[in-house]
């Protein structure tokens, strides 16, 4: 197969560059299978953030899996030759971009500010407008210019073996195996996009109005240590009916965890996009400057969202509030029901 004078066979190395949070680096998934499929004879090298790289372990797709940052690309690359036939950059930090055009004989990214960059690549990709398309859709523009066949549209997340025996003995060690049905709770985004949080309230009374239903429901409670006074709180107000594991697990041994629950409740942020991997029923909640359509789980079997119900796109910033208990619980029983 040829796309664009580039032959499958003569592409035995391809460079896949991504720094970016736990949501953008999943929703470029698809787009890397879809490149290792079309170079069935490359070995796929991507680079990850240091913090986030983690997050591609295991997927069969890659080769090798390495962490870059800014800072170390403006000097990497600069003493050997070009180790890679062809690479790939997301993003839109220069210093990547120049990393990959030392890196690799050709290079695909897009559309840099710097003309001097982008008349070196062998593909200079125009950027849609922001929110016109749906995240793992824009991700698989760099490989619709080089006439990429797309292998699914599916974000991708591997727990291994050993991952999954560890969170099956934690759960069992804390006498939750028992319980049906374990449901995920992610109660917050990150710091800088605290409009797209549900209020912590909202989530007790979901909770308390899932038990007077199903007694038997446990809670788990995730997220990391920047949320740690929401999430006590709701694990306070939900007593023995919840255990708290935010701050308490690495990324991987959340994801492991999250992979044995019956249903997953959350707003938008990384951990929901993990989640997005699973087969498991997924409830996530949407600000409408961020609406399901852009960020929401595609082809996911049992994926129900809650988008909020103002304007899309949002003029400015109406609190999650809006989205009702009342709403989130019909939908909850529409999952379990499905699940079931």
């Amino acid at each position: 197969m040829a796309e664009r004078g580039v032959p499958a066979e003569e592409v035995r190395s391809v460079l896949i560059v991504n720094v970016s949070r736990i949501g953008d680096t999943l929703l470029a998934t698809p787009a890397m299978r879809a490149i290792a499929r079309a170079f069935p004879g490359a070995a796929i090298t991507c680079l990850a953030h240091p913090k986030r790289a983690e997050i591609l372990e295991n997927l069969p797709f890659i080769t090798h899996l390495g962490r870059i940052e800014k800072r170390a690309a403006l000097l990497r690359g600069r003493l050997r030759r070009k180790r890679f036939d062809l690479g790939f950059v997301y993003g839109f930090d220069e210093a990547l971009v120049a990393y990959a055009l030392r890196a690799a004989t050709r290079v695909v990214a897009f559309r840099q500010r710097s003309e001097t960059l982008n008349q070196r690549l062998a593909a200079a990709v125009p950027a849609p407008p922001p929110q016109s398309m749906h995240a793992v859709h824009l991700a698989l523009r760099l490989c619709d210019a080089l006439q990429i066949p797309h292998a699914g549209f599916r974000l991708a997340y591997a727990v291994s073996a050993n991952e999954h025996a560890w969170a099956a003995d934690r759960l069992r060690a804390l006498g939750l195996a028992r319980h049906t049905p374990l449901i995920g709770l992610q109660v917050a985004s990150f710091p800088t996009k605290r409009y797209r949080d549900w209020p912590v309230e909202s989530f007790a009374a979901l909770a308390r109005r899932i038990l007077a239903a199903r007694p038997d429901a446990h809670f788990l409670i995730f997220g990391g240590p920047e949320e740690r006074q929401r999430t006590a709180w709701l694990a306070a107000a939900l007593g023995a009916a919840a255990t708290r594991f935010a701050g308490a697990l690495s990324l991987r041994q959340t994801a492991a965890v999250m992979s044995l629950t019956h249903l997953y409740v959350g707003v938008d942020t990384g951990p929901t996009h993990i989640m997005g991997c699973f087969d498991i029923p997924l409830v996530a909640l949407y600000h409408c400057n961020s609406p399901s359509r852009i960020y929401g789980a595609l082809e996911h079997p049992n994926f129900y969202a809650l988008d909020h119900p103002g304007r899309d796109p949002c003029p400015e910033n109406p609190p999650m509030s809006e989205i009702s208990v009342d709403r989130v619980l019909a939908t909850v029983d529409r999952a379990l029901g499905a699940g079931a």
